[in-house]
């Protein structure tokens, strides 16, 4: 999907067809925005098994379930094996979960290096007799989080354990954490890759430093801003069904908090503290809370388990009111789907919701329909019944739904949401036409095509990389792929080969008129997508 997802792939594909380990590069052009780590196991990926959506995700796919196993260790060592295995199916089963595990994007690599170096530091200070190897392999993971995906991949580990172990009365922990030796591994790590990069792009280190993280936490020219409370509708619905536990859990957890175990206040703080840090950040999208999830679906499972053991106590009750919720919550979607099969449109008019919204949902609607009205019935017999594991059986059924019944509707949202359509109505192209953008761009045109491609451009916006535009900010010198549109009549009379000049809507006319000129036909790729043929500029 357009336009991380493209961008990230095609990024990896030129690594892999350069053999680049330094520079990433886009459409021919440094892309620094990231760091190369992850571009990189793509790139791996597609060295190994051929270049594949599958070859793409894979990363993504073992890393969550690196993270699952990662969790599964931990919570067995300070809770029981069961609590274990309970915390992998929350976790598992969560949306935002499963949705980040198949996109090619580096937040779940990021997450599985967080997790290690948050879970590696609290063992450290559990484990005194092997605490230097604990605080090593905490430092290393932070150095590869921070290859991932910069500096936040050592700031989101230092804040949970320090905020953890301050709260603990843990002083010196902090001390411990940064000594000597763990910075050195981690530096060591790190900053091969780093010089290397300032070596050849200079203003790199401002860039990463200053405008890709300390700018963009602290100021709002990245336009991703949100309200303070945007992670809690991300919370509820990544988290959902589990999510209907939280409002009851979060009260009973703060009146038994004198009876929570040191792993259980690690979690709370783990949760608390990243939802205020990323909720005070002037940038916000859903990926940043993703480790959360993990925390959320450790306590989750915890209450699960102590309802288990301790048969009708406080735990017990509370998921089972939990489950009169959830069955509230699912037939309440059922009725909502079943009124709009009967009256097409009532959803968006509920909801408020313009443009496309939920139209590819609209072939899966009598069949999620009828999932949901199994949830809540399963939800209310576990109620009738007092079962816990029917209860529990219940709030699993919810992604096992969507995941079958509703798949279909997802792979239309996919495909809406991809530029491979428009590109594959490209037509077949005389050798040597050079593929050129009208001051538009979609992500996916040199993947899909396995070309670079140019860009009419003032300022290089069309690429969606805050790195392209910061450099060419810096330097008066125009890559040869990116051409000003004031230039831009000049440079086509200079073609000796065709040129095949694809427009959005808001240049539409300027690539009807250009046409003309030359003679040729303007064909619609796709609603507000023309592209058109010229020939070489004669001479």
């Amino acid at each position: 999907m357009e336009p991380d997802e493209e961008r990230n792939v095609e990024v990896a594909r030129e690594m892999k067809q350069s053999g680049a380990w330094l520079i990433p590069t886009y459409d021919g052009l440094p892309y620094l925005d990231k760091p190369a780590f992850y571009f990189k196991a793509v790139a791996l990926s597609f060295a190994m098994f051929g270049e594949s959506n599958a070859a793409a995700r894979l990363p993504s796919a073992l890393s969550g379930f690196a993270v699952l196993a990662l969790l599964f260790g931990f919570c067995r060592r300070v809770y029981n094996e069961r609590c274990a295995a309970l915390a992998v199916l929350v976790v598992a089963t969560s949306p935002l979960y499963i949705a980040f595990s198949r996109l090619v994007i580096f937040d779940m690599t990021l997450a599985f290096f967080v997790c290690a170096s948050i879970f590696a530091g609290f063992l450290a200070e559990e484990d005194e007799p092997r605490r230097s190897r604990w605080y090593l392999l905490g430092a290393a993971s932070a150095g590869f989080a921070t290859l991932v995906k910069g500096p936040v991949g050592f700031v989101l580990p230092t804040l949970v354990l320090g905020i953890f172990n301050w709260l603990d009365g843990r002083r010196g922990a902090l001390k411990r954490f940064f000594a000597p030796l763990n910075l050195v591994v981690f530096f060591a790590i790190v900053l091969p890759w780093f010089l290397g990069v300032t070596h050849l792009y200079p203003d790199f280190a401002r860039y990463g430093i200053v405008e890709e993280s300390f700018r963009r936490y602290t100021t709002a020219e990245f336009r991703r801003m949100g309200p303070i409370y945007y992670y809690v509708p991300w919370i509820v619905a990544g988290c959902f069904a589990w999510s209907v536990l939280l409002p009851e859990s979060i009260v009973a957890a703060w009146k038994a908090r004198t009876q929570w175990s040191r792993a259980d206040r690690l979690f709370v703080v783990w949760s608390i503290a990243l939802l205020v840090f990323f909720s005070v950040s002037q940038s916000k999208r859903s990926d940043y809370i993703l480790t959360v999830v993990a925390a959320f679906g450790a306590l989750t499972a915890r209450a699960f388990d102590l309802a288990s053991a301790r048969g009708n106590g406080r735990a017990a009750r509370l998921v089972l009111r939990g489950t009169v919720m959830l069955a509230v919550v699912t037939a309440a979607g059922a009725a909502l789907l079943a009124t709009s099969v009967v009256r097409p449109g009532t959803m968006e008019r509920l909801l408020r919701i313009r443009g496309e919204g939920f139209t590819w949902l609209i072939p899966v609607y009598a069949r999620v329909m009828g999932g949901l009205i199994l949830i809540a019935l399963t939800a209310a017999l576990a109620r009738w019944l007092s079962n816990l594991r029917v209860a529990f059986a219940a709030f699993l059924l919810l992604p096992l739904v969507v995941l079958t019944v509703g798949f279909s509707g997802i792979t239309l949202y996919a495909d809406a949401k991809s530029s491979e359509p428009m590109v594959n109505r490209i037509p077949a192209l005389p050798p040597a036409t050079e593929i050129v953008c009208l001051r538009c761009f979609r992500t996916g045109i040199p993947l899909y095509l396995k070309r670079c491609v140019t860009i009419v451009s003032d300022d290089g916006k069309e690429f969606t990389s805050n790195y392209i535009m910061f450099a060419l900010k810096k330097t008066e010198s125009r890559p040869v792929n990116i051409v000003q549109t004031a230039e831009f009549d000049h440079w086509l009379a200079t073609r000796d080969h065709p040129v095949y000049l694809i427009a959005h809507r808001t240049s539409g006319e300027m690539l009807q008129s250009i046409a003309a000129a030359r003679g040729a036909t303007v064909t619609e790729l796709e609603p507000g997508w023309w592209g058109a043929l010229l020939p070489a500029a004669s001479r």
